[in-house]
């Protein structure tokens, strides 16, 4: 059993990948191990075009992990339940199928058992209407099955992998030094807040002074970085007062904040800490312990987001419930969001499911891409 240093500095390796890409295939490694398996990756695929690529891996080997997507992709049979999962539930194949079964599938035969392998526990870390993205560990005979130990080390980290993740997919940098987050700062297309551990703002990027600009959802009032909205604003000076105390003191909930201005455009906002390990360096550069990444959503519906409730005899809760799942995935961070349990937030989804007919997660997305505008770009 890992003890607790180990999984701070686990955690902590994580969020430096954010900045530092190059750090992936170590910390998927070591993420993997911590889970209870010898070999581990982030991927995405897709169960309606049968197709995926390896985000990052480590201990695959190549050649078997060029063959599952050229060809066994679209025989796994755990793809569809996978893709279905809410974003960081745990779910081995084993919860899928029983064993017995999946030893007879074609999948099984050729591609995992001359791997040795018998089982894989993952967790979506981010979904669209035909894409997850995954977090998973392969299982090998002397691992055995995924058990509740699996389960809750995955819940444990799949959080801390998706944050980092998503992070670093909206500032692609190629080092985590200060003089590369720098160079960088100014031509990242998001906008990025850097801030101390009282809120004041003490630096912020072309496309972050733009949005701060213009007021709304985010503006800077008195020197600190605040949100028009009084709970947003809430959750986000609880998470700057978080990210001053490292990692771990941000937890496993959510840490992205759905925010809509005044014009009904929604935005994103994360928080990545920069008071822990090589991220160090870049706070004190700035004199900052928080960087708040900022970007609009990409849905963005024709007219008012009422049309959506309208239509669907939505209350006013359950569509900020929906356009929070839909925009931001996970339950966790829609109640975070919304500053209720996550019971509430599933009592709600349900009436939502109810209302519109949807069955999972991806018929939401699907139903508020409907109301998109054609002319959207």
């Amino acid at each position: 059993m890992a003890d607790a240093d180990d999984v701070l500095d686990l955690v902590g390796d994580i969020y430096d990948a954010a900045l530092d890409p190059l750090r992936w295939p170590e910390v998927v490694g070591r993420a993997g191990q911590f889970v209870g398996g010898q070999v581990a990756s982030i991927f995405s695929k897709s169960p309606i075009a049968g197709g995926g690529d390896v985000l990052c891996q480590s201990g695959i080997d190549p050649h078997y992990c060029q063959l599952y997507f050229d060809k066994y992709v679209k025989l796994d049979p755990a793809t569809t339940g996978q893709y279905f999962a809410e974003i960081g539930q745990p779910i081995a194949v084993s919860d899928l199928m029983p064993q017995d079964e999946l030893r007879q599938t074609r999948f099984y035969r050729e591609w995992a058992a001359p791997q040795g392998m018998v089982d894989f526990i993952s967790a979506v870390i981010d979904k669209s209407a035909t894409t997850a993205a995954l977090f998973g560990v392969f299982r090998y005979e002397s691992d055995g099955l995924a058990d509740n130990a699996a389960r809750m080390r995955m819940q444990q980290i799949a959080p801390h992998i998706r944050r980092a993740v998503m992070i670093g997919r909206l500032i692609d940098l190629k080092s985590a030094q200060a003089s590369a987050f720098a160079e960088a700062l100014e031509r990242m297309t998001c906008g990025i807040g850097l801030v101390d551990r009282l809120g004041r703002l003490v630096h912020a990027n072309a496309a972050g002074q733009q949005l701060l600009d213009a007021g709304d959802p985010l503006f800077v009032r008195d020197g600190r970085l605040a949100a028009r909205d009084g709970r947003t604003d809430h959750m986000l000076q609880d998470l700057i007062v978080r990210s001053g105390g490292g990692d771990a003191a941000l937890g496993t909930g959510g840490t992205a904040m759905l925010m809509t201005s005044q014009n009904g455009l929604h935005h994103v906002a994360h928080v990545l800490p920069l008071t822990s390990r090589d991220r160090q360096a870049v706070g004190r550069a700035y004199a900052a312990s928080a960087a708040i990444f900022m970007r609009r959503t990409m849905i963005e519906p024709p007219q008012s987001p009422e049309l959506i409730a309208t239509a669907y005899r939505l209350t006013p809760t359950e569509l900020r419930v929906l356009l929070g799942i839909v925009e931001i995935g996970g339950v966790p961070e829609v109640a975070c969001l919304l500053g209720v349990a996550e019971t509430t937030i599933k009592t709600h989804l349900r009436r939502v499911f109810l209302k519109t007919g949807a069955v999972r997660q991806a018929d939401l997305v699907r139903l508020v891409a409907g109301f998109m505008s054609p002319l959207a770009s």
